[in-house]
């Protein structure tokens, strides 16, 4: 990966409905425009992701989603109002946020949830996009959010016992982010605080089979942990806004984009099946497995900056 670089250039946008995004831009003002979408929903931008882009090489633009990280109101607030927090006010947000800092077309890149919003703005802005990288693929589907919420029990008992303890006996067989989501907006400030650290435990239980992967959401400060538990389980129980499969149904808009995708082989919760799908129903993608990563980690770090770099020379 690139150096650790600092920002020349940030501040908030406006997006309307009370919201306020930040955002930040590094590397070179005058090169390759790139926009990198984190995941969660509501993890935020971590600086890292700034060392994925050639500084000389892109002009790289990392923002907070709507409701996390520095961007406000924070999701905390169980009064936040999150009926304005949908994929499609995401969509906006990044259109806006193109508009405002001048730029025509960019590189869309992403990470996990991150690569399902980069899918849904490219099938809506496809003459906006001049390549994809993304890495951990998702797709935004049900079957994935039940995957990770439910079919992982059978896989790690002993942590989703624990998981669904704290959820009502008569809501434990229907959607688990829908009952979380009810938890984290509960009056009960202690049962609030306890749903988030166990939603992003279980989270972190399964991430990754490969061996040393090391947790990362649960040994998070607990507002963090309150912001990402409320708006991942507010974007699952609401099927992340989209129509099921609707990024599948879509995916001739960008069939000239050219894309590499990224998958960890050992990524337990996102397993290889929908990486592959995608890419067997797009004809420009390539798609890279590591196979020493789970959902991030091990070669994958590397394996975006291998991407960048030569998305980089794809578009000159």
């Amino acid at each position: 990966m690139y150096p650790p670089i600092e920002p020349y250039e940030s501040g908030h946008l406006d997006v309307g409905d009370g919201h306020s995004v930040y955002w930040e831009t590094g590397g070179s003002p005058d090169c390759i425009p790139a926009v990198w979408l984190h995941g969660g929903p509501g993890s935020g931008a971590s600086p890292g992701s700034r060392s994925y882009f050639d500084p000389a090489v892109y002009r790289a633009v990392l923002f907070d989603q709507r409701g996390c990280g520095r961007s406000w109101p924070l999701a905390s607030d169980p009064n936040a109002d999150l009926f304005t927090n949908t994929t499609d006010h995401l969509v906006r947000d990044i259109e806006q946020l193109r508009e405002h800092l001048g730029i025509d077309r960019w590189v869309v890149a992403g990470g996990s949830w991150g690569v399902t919003l980069g899918l849904v703005y490219a099938e809506r802005h496809p003459d906006r996009v001049l390549g994809m990288v993304l890495a951990a693929v998702t797709t935004g589907r049900r079957r994935e959010t039940d995957w990770i919420t439910r079919d992982m029990g059978r896989v790690f008992p002993r942590e989703w016992d624990r998981f669904i303890d704290l959820v009502p006996p008569a809501e434990r067989a229907g959607d688990l982010a829908t009952a979380y989501a009810r938890l984290l907006a509960n009056p009960d400030a202690a049962l609030r605080d306890e749903a988030a650290r166990r939603w992003c435990a279980w989270e972190d239980t399964h991430m990754s089979l490969a061996p040393g992967y090391q947790p990362h959401l649960s040994v998070q400060e607990l507002l963090w942990q309150i912001v990402f538990a409320r708006l991942v389980t507010h974007y699952w129980a609401h099927g992340c806004f989209l129509a099921d499969d609707e990024v599948m149904t879509n995916i001739h808009r960008i069939a000239d984009i050219p894309a590499i995708l990224i998958h960890g082989l050992h990524d337990v919760s996102g397993p290889l099946d929908s990486a592959w799908e995608l890419h067997k129903a797009w004809p420009t993608s390539r798609l890279v497995v590591c196979e020493d990563a789970g959902h991030f980690g091990g070669s994958m770090g590397d394996e975006l900056v291998a991407a960048t770099d030569a998305m980089a020379e794809h578009t000159h």
